[in-house]
């Protein structure tokens, strides 16, 4: 084997890991930044981070196709900005999965508390995939 090609070859695999780390961050940051932006009543910026055909299934309850179907789901659910936890995040890949609590006001007015372990999947550099776990607390 040519040295030259063995050198860029043992270049890749001591790059790939630092790559990997950026892939996640990234991910992550574009996670924290739509939750930032829903946080802040900015439902539209916050889907400017999903990708148009964003899939989203709460798991045993309510499945939303495409990016119209969530936000007609913002506007139905978020009477008011909701607020979060973020307890744990890890990345891996295209794939962030987050640990936390919500906090949404119902039709009442009363604040409902909730904890989440969501799933999200990214596909260039947005999110397409939520499955959620939702239960209330």
């Amino acid at each position: 084997m040519n040295n030259e090609i063995l050198f860029n070859e043992i270049q890749l695999i001591l790059f790939l890991p630092y790559l990997r780390h950026i892939m996640n961050s990234d991910n992550k940051t574009i996670l924290e930044k739509a939750n930032a932006a829903v946080s802040a009543g900015d439902n539209e910026g916050y889907l400017a981070y999903c990708t148009e055909d964003t899939y989203w299934n709460f798991m045993g309850d309510e499945i939303l196709d495409g990016k119209d179907a969530v936000r007609a789901y913002m506007k139905r659910t978020y009477i008011e900005p909701p607020k979060f936890t973020v307890e744990t995040m890890i990345a891996e890949g295209d794939f962030v999965t987050v640990l936390g609590r919500i906090s949404l006001k119902n039709n009442e007015g009363a604040l409902i508390d909730y904890a989440y372990c969501d799933v999200w999947r990214f596909r260039d550099g947005k999110m397409a995939e939520l499955k959620a776990y939702v239960i209330t607390v």
